[in-house]
């Protein structure tokens, strides 16, 4: 096994197991927490595909902005953190045989097409090429959604001090 695999499978790893805390933890401040994990593992396995500009979206989207925002909105608000989430056991059987139908139809199909990612195939540098078409062939529409941002932006700092009178 290669260390590209070895990372591969620890992140994969990271990912399904924080993800499954997330859906299986009673308490709703753990499961915020859980699925800063789960965000972070998919992070990792974009690094690995060669994904380095969706790798840091990932990482400055989700983690850095909306989960922050939500795991401050649940601390902040304190009747919602002693709340117990209620987990039913009955749909714990469907859920077992599905995810084993999905996993013995990935692992065959896997055998079957011996399914590797070669190294060679994968881009190294996204973020270059994504920059550069962004300044060349798509300046126009780059432009115009600055613009169609910086309005919504204005829009919303205009509702936001809009007094009720």
């Amino acid at each position: 096994m290669s260390i590209y695999d070895f990372i591969f499978y620890l992140f994969a790893a990271i990912t399904i197991v924080s993800g499954l805390m997330v859906v299986s933890s009673g308490n709703i401040v753990r499961s915020a927490f859980y699925l800063l994990a789960t965000l972070f593992g998919i992070s990792g396995l974009y690094v690995l595909l060669g994904a380095d500009f969706v790798a840091v979206t990932q990482i400055m989207v989700y983690i850095g902005g909306i989960l922050i925002l939500l795991l401050f909105g649940v601390m902040l608000t304190s009747d919602i953190t002693h709340i117990e989430i209620k987990k039913g056991k009955v749909a714990v059987l469907p859920a077992v045989v599905g995810v084993g139908v999905l996993l013995g139809s990935i692992t065959s199909i896997m055998m079957k097409t011996n399914w590797k990612i070669e190294l060679s195939k994968i881009q190294q540098t996204t973020t270059y090429d994504l920059g550069k078409l962004l300044i060349t062939d798509y300046v126009l529409i780059f432009e115009l959604l600055g613009i169609l941002l910086l309005i919504a932006m204005i829009g919303a700092a205009s509702m936001a001090r809009r007094d009720d009178k």
